[in-house]
């Protein structure tokens, strides 16, 4: 991403007092931008975006996205020119414990947004996150491309499946007329498994990792020879922002699907990670092995092909696995020693941008 370009944008984000929320409105912010967010508060405690004070540097509303008045109210005032929406229920495994208020949030929380960026015409690009999970998995060896079937055999991945397809509807439908001229730039951001410090999210691998190294604990597992594209939390976000640019600049060219997913060497097993993030952290660490809950199904191996962004973004990952982890450990430990959780945030944004 091109920090010059950035600086005095008006970028409205959705879901950012969450963990990837919280990482691109610090990065936005210390790029020069004017930043609006709109989300629920902080689900963890701790979080990233308290522990980082970030309603000191964005322009907070908490809402939620299924409420459109809030939403147009917020667009109106704050007239945004740049929109990333990352509000979402976004975890499996509760998606089945409430898989209305998935859809809700996930499908007309989408429609929502995508409504009142229409209707502002300070709105020049909009990236809309989804997930990998999105596409209809059926275990391949190879990764999937970005016209491959929308699907999900969850109540999570079949959302975000179908916020895809509300994407490409409003796309065509709102944001470019019959002779095709782009009102705004329209695309979605399909990521994996992303890690980085700062998440205290209940249900995900590193949380859960963290939580029992700090205590001295064994770190529980589940599903331990599942294979995940892991991935750090600063990958896809430099998709989204160069995307982002693209779209302000070329909207024609670029509204459509994006991946964002690792190498192939990133797709591990869970396994693999916990054995890494014991021996990273050393004293005397340990992981052991749950049982699965049977019922719930979830993937056990999705790949993404990135070869589009590569060609066409000039993206592709920076950090190896080995160093992700490195990152993500080193961050935890002095963050758990005492030091800034915003400073070493933008430590390692300044250092990811050095790569």
């Amino acid at each position: 991403m091109n920090p010059g370009f950035w600086k005095n944008k008006r970028v409205l984000v959705t879901g950012h007092t969450g963990f990837k929320g919280s990482w691109l409105s610090l990065w936005l912010h210390s790029s020069g931008s004017k930043v609006a967010g709109y989300a629920l508060p902080p689900e963890s405690e701790p979080s990233l975006f308290k522990l980082a004070n970030l309603e000191k540097d964005v322009e907070t509303v908490y809402g939620d996205v299924r409420d459109l008045p809030s939403l147009e109210a917020l667009f109106r005032r704050f007239q945004p020119e740049i929109v990333i929406h990352m509000a979402a229920q976004a975890l499996v495994r509760p998606s089945y414990r409430d898989p209305i208020g998935t859809y809700a949030t996930n499908v007309m929380g989408t429609v929502h947004v995508l409504d009142a960026a229409r209707r502002c015409d300070s709105v020049r690009a909009i990236v809309n996150v989804t997930s990998d999970k999105c596409y209809e998995n059926r275990e391949w060896a190879w990764g999937y491309r970005e016209n491959e079937a929308m699907g999900g055999h969850d109540p999570y991945s079949s959302s975000k499946g179908c916020a895809e397809l509300v994407t490409s509807a409003y796309r065509r439908s709102f944001f470019q007329d019959s002779s095709g001229k782009i009102k705004a730039g329209l695309a979605s951001g399909r990521a994996g498994n992303v890690i980085g410090g700062g998440d205290w999210a209940e249900d995900r691998l590193i949380p859960d990792c963290i939580r029992a190294l700090t205590q001295g604990k064994a770190v529980p597992i589940r599903s331990p020879k599942s294979i995940r594209p892991w991935q750090h939390v600063l990958e896809p976000l430099a998709g989204y922002l160069v995307l982002a640019e693209k779209l302000w600049q070329e909207p024609a060219a670029y509204s459509q699907g994006w991946n964002f997913g690792p190498e192939t060497s990133g797709a591990k097993t869970v396994d693999w990670i916990a054995d890494r993030m014991v021996a990273i952290w050393g004293q005397g660490a340990r992981w052991e092995n749950l049982a699965p809950n049977e019922a719930l199904h979830e993937a056990r191996y999705l790949k993404l092909d990135c070869s589009l962004a590569t060609s066409k973004l000039g993206w592709h990952p920076r950090l190896t696995l080995e160093q992700t982890l490195q990152w993500v450990v080193e961050w935890y430990r002095r963050c758990h020693e005492g030091e800034s959780a915003a400073k070493l945030t933008l430590e390692q944004i300044r250092s990811y941008e050095a790569l």
